[in-house]
């Protein structure tokens, strides 16, 4: 895709930091000891990143501060909408599997999108860390990233949150759901 097609207006840019603002001052919880002043500023210097945002946002991820990685000084952002983006739904898990589908094939597969939006899927570990920020996922679920052993044999894993536990499955890598999505992370 070309960078042209990667960046927001002003009007845009403007329109979506004021709902992060809104989003990160409404969930304090989620990034204790950050200030909004900071990520604000890393935003706007990074504008492929603002679009990445901005394709999280327009699909239902409700993306937000989650934490700061102190190696690197990136601010990470999860989706962190209560069930699993609603624009991401109805997906099998890669392009292999969609590929492979003989009858009733989804239009897209997760890592397809994620890679277009420019966003990473979320590991089992990470969508664990989103779980204690409160409680996702109680009538949906998420594919999260599949051990390379377990998607050669065909399968690919998905997480939600029933009986105040997170539950981890297992599904073939074809399969799709109107209630299974999946959520992102981004590093700013």
């Amino acid at each position: 895709m070309a960078k042209g097609n990667r960046e927001l207006s002003r009007e845009q840019q403007e329109e979506l930091l004021e709902t992060l603002k809104a989003r990160f001052e409404k969930n304090m919880n989620r990034h204790e000891g950050l200030e909004w002043a900071e990520v604000q500023a890393k935003l706007e210097n990074n504008t492929e990143k603002l679009w990445s945002l901005n394709e999280m946002e327009t699909t239902g991820g409700e993306p937000d501060v989650v934490g700061l990685d102190q190696e690197t000084g990136e601010y990470i952002f999860y989706d962190c909408a209560a069930e699993s983006p609603k624009g991401r739904r109805s997906v099998c898990y890669d392009r292999e599997a969609l590929e492979a589908r003989k009858k009733h094939k989804p239009e897209n597969s997760v890592m397809d999108m994620a890679t277009a939006m420019g966003i990473e899927l979320l590991t089992e570990v990470q969508y664990r860390e989103l779980q204690e920020l409160g409680n996702f996922d109680l009538k949906t679920s998420s594919w999260v990233q599949t051990p390379e052993k377990i998607r050669k044999l065909g399968g690919a894993l998905f997480c939600d949150r029933r009986y105040d536990t997170v539950f981890v499955y297992h599904n073939g890598a074809d399969s799709y759901y109107g209630a299974r999505g999946f959520r992102g992370l981004l590093k700013v």
